[in-house]
Order: C-alpha cells, then structure tokens, then sequence
C-alpha cells in the first residue's frame, strides 16, 4: 500500500539532448532552422531580426519601430491585419528585446500557407501612420509615468545605468522628451537598415511538412534586404562608467523600498558558467533558496526575494532583488550581505547542495516539455554563439559539481565590495 507520508525517490537525470534542427541558407542571406515535431498540428513562426535595444540609433527608434509594424502596410489597414489573422484562429505579434527584435506567428499548421503574405506583408510594407505613431507614443510614455510610480521600477532602471552606464544601450533611462520627438522618418530609417533579412535568423518549429517548409522557403527566402547596411551603433564591450557602488534613489512617502545588488557576470560561454547557475539557485534562484529562508521566512523582511542572472548578447549581468517595508531597508541589507559572506566561509552542506541539483535537473527537463521550448533553447544557443552540446554540458556539469568548488566561485564572484547597491525608496 502507497504510503503517502513518504515522498518518492528521486531519481537523477542521467542526460539531456535537444533536438537537432535542420538549418537552411535561403537565397536572400537568411537562415532558416526547423525543428519538427507532429505531437499536435500547431507551428510557430519568428522572424528575428538584429533590431533591438542594442542597435537604437535614437533611444526609443527600436522599440517603436516593432510595435508599429502590425500598425499598417501599404495594402492592409491595422484592422485588416488583426481580422485575417483572427479569421484563422492565429496570433501575430512583434518584439523588441535588448538584442534582437522578432516577429511571432502561431498558428494551425494547415493555414500556414495562408497567413504567410500578411507576414511578408508586414516585414516589408509597413507604412508607419502618423495617427497610430502618436497613440503609441502617447500610451508608451503614459504606461511608463505609471511604472515610474513605483519604486521596483525605479531600482531596476537605476541599477541598470549604474552597471552598464548612461551611453551604454543596456543601461539608457527613458527619456520622455526624446521619446516623443522621434520623426516617422527615423522610425523608417530604422526598419531600413535593422530588419534586413540578409542576416535575419528564422525559426520554425511544430508540426512541420515539407508544404510548410517549402511554403516558408518562397514566402520569406526571396524577400530583398531592405538595405545593405548593418546597424553597428555599439560594438564595445559593455562596462559600468558610473562610479556609484552605492545609490539612492528619492521616492518620498513611499512605505516601502526596493533593492538591488548586483555585478556583471561571466558570460554563458564562461567556463564556469553552469557552475555558477547552481551557486546562483543556492543564493536566491528558487523558494528554498537561502535568501528566501533568511530574509522572508525568518526575518519577515519581504513576500519574495531573488538572485538571478541575465544573458545578453553583449553582456551578462547579476542580481539580488527585493521589495521590503521601509524600516527594514539597512537590515535586509546587511543579511544579502551576511549570506554572500557564507557562501565564502563555508561549504554548503550535502544535503542542501543534492536538493538544489534536484530541483535544477527537474526544472530543466520540465522546461523542455514542447517544442516551442526546445526552440528557445536552441535559439539561445544561436545568438549567445553556444555550442550544440551546451545543454547536455549542463545537465553533467551540475551534478559533477562539489561544495568546494562552489564555495570557491563564491569567493572570486560574490565579493560584497564588487557589487553595485541601489535603493529606491523614502528619504534615509
């Protein structure tokens, strides 16, 4: 008889291997990577262009540029390109991130075939209306007066420009005037010369037959470049030009205060960079996480707290992230403080260590549970110039790793005086 006090046994993952994608060189410079799988008759679409933050020629011209795209072409109105879409049960939608921008289609396999020239259609065409331009600038520099009321968004947008810098596209800071003044014709420059398809990376993944590959190889492969030229606004390498290792910033009456401490990081390519994945999730990377215990369940400092890592193309950043009552501010300080100290004093115990490779190992394989996440997997792999074994290395390096080893990560990489401390909150 199953007793129900006992938990299961747990049993180790022995190894993870993604799918192979097929990757095609199409006759206008793209690429196009399949990854197949039948389990239901649904496909996605994105096309990814090197048209994000990163690029901006004008701080605001990225993120404006995409989420107009769906706003008009030269043969369908706005409403025409959500009617014909929703006419099949499809979802489009365009993305700007830090690095890359991306159009995104789901839909039924069988009407791929259908909904193709609308993608075309808006990756080649869009018109970029006035009247659409100015309700978007309008709802943009609305929604981020709103954010800015808030001190979480206030700690993050600091904490940013501290690490990177006030020029550096990572760490720009919103600029309201600016925003608005940008032209229609900047927003066309942009398209221009960032969605060019000469060095655009497509990704199809689902329920793919050879009609829907063929279909995406005419519809997309002759497309012509918009231009030839490639925005290389930013090539350095990103560091922090301020030399603030503590700030604050003023939200007065607020009850609250939200903190970050942080660093820049190894890159995902870094030797030790799963390692370090598995020192991270001791740190704060899950609920059992020794941040959480300390700070949250004993201390009653805070609902949440986490330390996380963020993989740029250009750059990789760390961070400790909380939002906690006002009083409490130097306290909840000083204990992120005393658990970076510990985890360089002492080794973490078997038991604990097992529980976080556990809980890595499961949470890994859960997140490769479709192909759409096996896709964004493999896409990482792409942009961040991983190799093919990269994943199955994880899954290894994780379990191989020791206490000591950690514990000697933990002295080179979570040295407090390393870090930037940014606070925003009422008055000291």
């Amino acid at each position: 008889m199953l007793n129900r006090l006992v938990a299961p046994p747990v049993q180790p993952l022995a190894s993870i291997t993604l799918p192979a994608a097929d990757v095609l060189s199409l006759p206008n410079g793209s690429r196009l990577h399949i990854l197949r799988n039948a389990a239901q008759p649904v496909i996605r679409l994105q096309v990814v262009f090197r048209a994000g933050k990163w690029y901006d020629t004008t701080p605001g011209a990225s993120v404006l540029t995409a989420r107009m795209l769906l706003e008009g072409t030269r043969t369908r109105t706005a409403r025409q390109i959500a009617d014909e879409v929703a006419f099949f049960g499809a979802s489009l939608e365009c993305e700007q991130g830090f690095d890359r921008a991306t159009l995104t289609l789901y839909c039924l396999a069988r009407h791929l075939d259908q909904l193709l020239p609308v993608v075309a259609d808006v990756l080649t065409e869009p018109t970029f209306p006035e009247t659409e331009l100015a309700q978007l600038k309008a709802r943009t520099i609305q929604n981020v007066r709103i954010e800015r009321q808030k001190t979480s968004y206030l700690a993050a947008e600091r904490f940013s420009r501290n690490l990177f810098g006030a020029d550096n596209p990572y760490g720009v800071v919103f600029q309201e005037e600016t925003f608005q003044a940008i032209p229609r014709e900047t927003l066309q420059a942009f398209f221009q010369q960032g969605y060019s398809f000469a060095d655009a990376e497509i990704f199809l993944c689902g329920d793919v037959g050879p009609t829907q590959q063929q279909a995406v190889q005419a519809a997309l492969g002759s497309i012509g470049s918009a231009s030839d030229l490639r925005n290389e606004a930013h090539t350095q390498t990103s560091t922090s030009s301020v030399p603030l290792a503590v700030d604050y910033v003023t939200v007065p009456e607020s009850i609250q205060s939200s903190i970050r401490i942080g660093r820049l990081w190894p890159s995902p390519a870094h030797p030790d960079t799963h390692w370090l994945q598995v020192l991270v999730k001791v740190l704060g990377g899950y609920f059992g996480s020794r941040l959480m215990k300390n700070i949250r369940e004993d201390k009653g400092f805070t609902y949440g707290i986490y330390a996380s890592v963020t993989p740029r193309e250009h750059a990789t950043s760390f961070v400790i992230g909380t939002d906690v009552n006002a009083a409490s501010t130097a306290a909840a300080i000083q204990e992120i403080r005393h658990e970076l100290q510990l985890l360089q004093d002492e080794a973490i115990p078997a038991e604990e260590l097992q529980t976080v490779k556990n809980y890595m190992a499961g949470k890994f394989a859960n997140e490769l549970s479709t192909v759409f996440e096996q896709c964004d997997k493999y896409k990482s792999t792409v942009f961040l110039g991983l190799p093919a074994s990269y994943y199955t290395d994880f899954v290894q390096q994780i379990q191989r790793v020791t206490a000591s080893e950690l514990q000697q990560l933990a002295q080179q990489y979570l040295q407090a005086d390393t870090m930037l401390e940014v606070v925003a909150g009422p008055r000291k």
